[in-house]
């Protein structure tokens, strides 16, 4: 089959393994891919992944129970034991034993096909096109910020890094009504955040106030940490959404002086991501710059790490 794979060198492969199905996995027929920054970097050694690549994607089942046969279906990334500690703990996305679709110990979705377990699937309503399904998984990466800080209408909330992610997150935080700002270097997405309504600054003109209550970084360099702990206040909450593939210098002093509550931030919850996008709370298609053929993947990642162009997406299957 056809993939995009990683083993030191990013490289198309026209004759890779068919996966085949075990246990409780399905078989899905990938339609379609998104690349996001979490690729570029594992693309620059982050995880030491080797394998196919990627983790956001939309397909159809060829292969499993009847009810799921030719179903439509985006994945949780995180294949779990749901047996250990974490599991039992309703903690199943840290599962001790778990692999992560195209991060770590599993192919990911940029090839033909790719195998799931069942109980990752979640099946896409007709009204959502598969050029937005493709943005469920980072969608609800963005929702679980508000899981986990729960906004309020009075708070001042800045988004440090206007990319793919983080005009998802933005878009989330407009929707909760509070005082939001999206920092950034990148005109183009800035100017996207201006026709959404989101007050966004350039960081060049920006004289930061230590005044937010919440900033969520996901600028994905370490020069962002730095810029969002200048904009929080004492004792407000920084939510960190970068990973980064080399190893970053910080001055972490302010967190103890300051009393910086500081939160990681990863997966979230797929179904009000769907919601979303069947409702048309979030604006996803305009994020697409281009669309290439699997083929062309090499291409499309140096397209994605282009500041010109925002998502690239995959096209896979027929």
């Amino acid at each position: 089959m056809n993939a995009l794979c990683f083993d030191k060198v990013l490289r198309f492969d026209d004759n890779y393994p068919e996966p085949k199905p075990e246990g409780d996995e399905v078989l899905i027929e990938v339609r379609m891919g998104g690349i996001c920054a979490t690729d570029l970097e594992i693309a620059k050694g982050y995880m030491d992944f080797t394998g196919v690549l990627g983790h956001e994607f939309v397909g159809m089942v060829v292969k499993g129970p009847r009810k799921w046969k030719q179903k439509r279906v985006v994945a949780q990334i995180n294949c779990i034991c749901g047996q250990c500690a974490m599991c039992q703990q309703g903690l199943s996305n840290h599962c001790r034993r778990r692999t992560v679709i195209g991060i770590s110990g599993r192919d990911g979705v940029f090839a033909d096909l790719i195998v799931v377990p069942e109980r990752n699937l979640h099946e896409v309503p007709d009204g959502v096109s598969d050029e937005q399904a493709v943005f469920v998984e980072p969608l609800a990466a963005a929702f679980q910020v508000i899981k986990q800080c729960p906004i309020e209408k009075h708070m001042r909330v800045a988004v440090v890094g206007s990319g793919r992610l983080g005009l998802l997150v933005a878009q989330i935080l407009r929707n909760t009504g509070c005082h939001l700002q999206v920092v950034g270097r990148n005109e183009l997405t800035l100017n996207f955040c201006e026709k959404k309504r989101i007050q966004a600054r350039r960081i060049s003109e920006l004289v930061p106030r230590g005044d937010n209550d919440v900033v969520v970084e996901c600028s994905g360099a370490a020069e962002g940490f730095e810029m969002a702990m200048q904009l929080i206040r004492p004792r407000g909450t920084l939510i960190l959404k970068s990973t980064y593939a080399e190893p970053a210098s910080l001055n972490l002093s302010s967190i103890v002086v300051n009393e910086i509550n500081l939160l990681g931030s990863r997966c979230g919850p797929f179904n009000e991501a769907i919601d979303a996008l069947a409702y048309e709370q979030v604006d996803v298609e305009s994020m697409i710059s281009r669309q290439l053929p699997l083929s062309r993947g090499v291409e499309a990642f140096e397209m994605a790490a282009d500041p010109r162009y925002i998502k690239i997406l995959l096209k896979v299957g027929s």
